[in-house]
């Protein structure tokens, strides 16, 4: 059998922030793919403002670099659970991973759910333990971490002989020992022990072509192009090719453009043959799993499986008493347009129509990948409102389930009581308890997913925001019995249209947080704080001081107003309660009821006390 010996197909995988950008980086500067003087920004695979921002990756990059006389094609992967489908898709595209691994954190819960992806389609890994040049990095103990990871994971003996490589992506070094002080200024180690432990493609480009597609992109100018590898056989420009749909049916369609990857760049080729990672436009109606063969000999590579959604979250047009005013794009056909564009490159969500035409419920894989579509609707000039996340629940076998979370949690040992005490409450059931002596405890839970949905304040305000945690979906088991997290306090609700006054948040501020300053513009039924008290309370935060011109014996300066608390939109989506929206505009997020008129509210709310009692 023939091998393709001057191509090695890698992609890397890591838990968030255990540095595989940045080691792309490194790879892309040292293999001299960038010229001299080309200015490249740090994390350069990270393209999208938000990954910039946020400092993770959301959608998968491929790229690729040459190596002495090796073109080595690397896929930079997602770290978080939320965007699990893109691992799981890019395990088939390649013959081995690079796992990276932090010094000091060791394996965390993405680490186990990317590798367990990795493993399960038989694949090489070579492991990276990166931040070697932190303090307190503990090499030789992170490498039994991850031994012991393979062994639970049921890794093959192959796979149990992997290589290690020790590096510091930050700094650009690498070695083979977990010395520090032996690290070499360079990849070297890196880029030998890829070559060597590798396996390369198997060249079977005489034969008829496959080639199926793991990655969507979208272009205005080109439409959809399918990214995928070349399994057999050779893909020209111009070739009339058959695309197998995933109902059955056949397509046929001609091949306009085929694109290779080097660097960051995209170039045009002729043809790609069996082994190549390549990008393919002239296919309007694309999708993942599918594959294309010649016409003549039509054979289908094994479907790929996509994660199905695990939450579900209603949008709606605007219609708070501000709707229209920061928005540029605020109606129904605007918004619809906008999510089906997003269906054209994102396997995992769902857009479902409801009775109303102003209203449709989308489903994803969790509250970042939603939350991720809202900011960027929003920052596109778009105005919605969102309700709140719900977990959708299937039935197995006639049985009612939920999606169950794997939730690791890293805190000082003073606050394991109180965390044990409160993922209880949530139903939470406790796996393992680790404490390693330095102070710190590590906790493995399994939580219902809807008892995690606004668990992450109560979670910071628990252990004084020294706590990590992280969370990855596990399974779907039997619905927990009774009220599973949630919000237990009440909110403040203005009865009144205006703006803020100082003197009006200082009248009810000792009645809970206050989530507006003074100044910001109110409307009568918008959320301004939480109640100390777990019922709803109507305030009046517009109004101004009365005047007279007698002086005061306290005189004004000397009150002080506590800062009022401002949500990002992760924590506003978390807050949310049923009877509540967040208003989401390119300037502002708001919290309101879905009610906003006091009267309507407590009508609405007898009549339902009123059902349940009868």
């Amino acid at each position: 059998m023939n091998y393709r010996n001057d191509i090695r197909n890698i992609a890397i995988i890591a838990h968030v922030d255990h540095g595989k950008t940045t080691l792309v980086d490194q790879l892309l500067k040292q293999s001299g793919t960038f010229r001299e003087n080309e200015q490249v920004a740090e994390r350069a695979m990270d393209s999208n403002d938000i990954e910039r921002e946020r400092g993770i990756t959301i959608l998968a990059k491929n790229t690729a670099v040459q190596y002495k006389d090796t073109r080595i094609n690397i896929l930079d992967t997602p770290g978080h659970a939320d965007f699990g489908g893109e691992v799981e898709r890019i395990m088939k595209m390649v013959d081995g991973v690079v796992l990276v691994v932090d010094a000091y954190e060791g394996c965390m819960p993405q680490t186990r759910f990317v590798l367990k992806k990795a493993l399960e389609q038989k694949i090489t890994p070579i492991v990276v333990v990166n931040k070697i040049d932190r303090d307190f990095a503990r090499p030789e103990e992170v490498v039994d971490e991850v031994i012991d990871l393979f062994i639970e994971l049921d890794a093959t003996e192959d796979q149990l002989e992997f290589p290690v490589v020790y590096a510091s992506g930050i700094n650009g070094t690498s070695s083979l020992s977990p010395n520090p002080a032996d690290q070499e200024d360079n990849m070297q180690s890196l880029f030998e022990t890829i070559v060597e432990k590798i396996p390369a493609p198997i060249d079977n480009s005489e034969d008829p072509l496959q080639f199926q597609i793991a990655l969507l992109d979208y272009n205005d100018y080109v439409g959809r192009i399918g990214i995928g590898r070349v399994f057999r056989g050779t893909m020209k420009v111009g070739q009339q090719v058959a695309l197998m749909k995933l109902d059955g049916s056949v397509k046929q369609f001609r091949v306009t453009k085929i694109f290779g990857f080097t660097g960051l760049k995209r170039i045009e080729i002729d043809e790609a043959k069996a082994g190549d990672l390549v990008a393919v436009s002239g296919m309007e109606d694309i999708n993942v799993g599918e594959t294309v063969c010649p016409v003549e000999h039509q054979e289908a590579l094994p479907v790929l499986r996509i994660d199905e959604p695990t939450l579900q979250m209603t949008f709606l047009v605007n219609n708070s008493p501000f709707a229209g005013r920061e928005g540029k794009w605020v109606t129904a056909r605007k918004i619809e347009e906008r999510l089906q564009l997003q269906l054209q490159t994102d396997v995992s969500l769902r857009v479902d129509p409801t009775d109303s035409p102003d209203a449709w419920i989308i489903s994803g894989r969790g509250e970042l990948h939603l939350s991720i579509l809202i900011e960027n609707m929003r920052r596109e000039g778009f105005e919605l409102q969102v309700s709140k996340p719900e977990v959708i629940v299937r039935e197995i076998d006639g049985v009612r389930c939920e999606p169950v979370e794997r939730v690791q949690i890293d805190i000082p040992e003073e606050h394991t009581g109180a965390i044990m005490e409160s993922l209880g409450a949530r139903k939470g059931e406790m796996l393992d308890m680790v404490n390693n002596g330095s102070g710190q405890v590590r906790l493995t839970f399994l939580v219902p997913a809807r008892g995690l949905i606004g668990y992450t304040t109560e979670f910071l305000t628990l252990t004084r925001g020294f706590g990590i945690l992280n969370h990855t979906f596990d399974s779907y088991k039997p619905m927990a019995q009774g009220q599973v997290g949630g919000r237990r306090q009440g909110v403040l609700v203005s009865m009144d249209s205006g703006k803020a006054t100082q003197y009006g948040i200082m009248g009810v501020e000792d009645r809970g947080v206050i989530f507006v300053e003074p100044g910001t513009e109110i409307y009568e039924g918008m959320i301004v704080g939480e109640h100390n008290r777990e019922n709803d309370l109507t305030v009046n935060i517009v109004k101004a001081k009365q005047m007279t011109n007698m002086r005061s014996a306290n005189k004004d300066q000397t009150s002080t107003m506590k800062k009022a608390r401002i949500m990002s939109l992760e924590e506003s989506l978390e807050y949310l309660n049923e009877d509540e929206y967040c208003e989401v505009t390119p300037e502002s997020i708001r919290l309101r009821k879905k009610i906003l008129d006091k009267g309507e509210r407590e009508r609405v709310a007898k009549k339902k006390k009123y059902a349940e009692t009868n």
